[in-house]
């Protein structure tokens, strides 16, 4: 598993170590039903507080990417409910697309952006 936190990021070590996991699944790094490493085990790998590798493994598994497996600890596990994270997607793409016309930015543009970005994930 690689990593990379930006400790001098505005953003929280928390949401940054969630996000590196979702890029990880998006791009198949990790796969449906493998095991992450252990709170502790993360937590000394990156140099990192427990509790931060606690909070952001809480936040994927509210968001539905993992599940706490008594046997295996957390495991990726995709939530299938597409209605749901259709709504959320749809909630952040209405703030983000709002930043884009006060800045300009063109509906190419952003198509673009979203088939590069697609690409990059295989164009799944």
């Amino acid at each position: 598993m690689i990593i990379e936190i930006d400790f001098n990021s505005d953003e929280a070590l928390y949401m940054q170590l969630r996000n590196q996991i979702i890029l990880g699944i998006a791009t198949s790094q990790y796969q449906e039903g493998e095991a992450l490493p252990s709170v502790r085990s993360l937590a000394d790998t990156i140099g990192i507080n427990m509790h931060t590798v606690n909070k952001a493994y809480s936040v994927l598994k509210q968001e539905g990417f993992v599940k706490v497996d008594r046997r295996r600890g957390v495991v990726i596990a995709v939530d299938i409910d597409k209605l749901q994270a259709m709504e959320q997607i749809q909630k952040d793409l209405r703030v983000l697309l709002a930043q884009a016309s006060c800045k300009n930015i063109s509906r190419e543009e952003i198509h673009d952006m979203i088939d590069t970005i697609y690409n990059e994930y295989g164009g799944k």
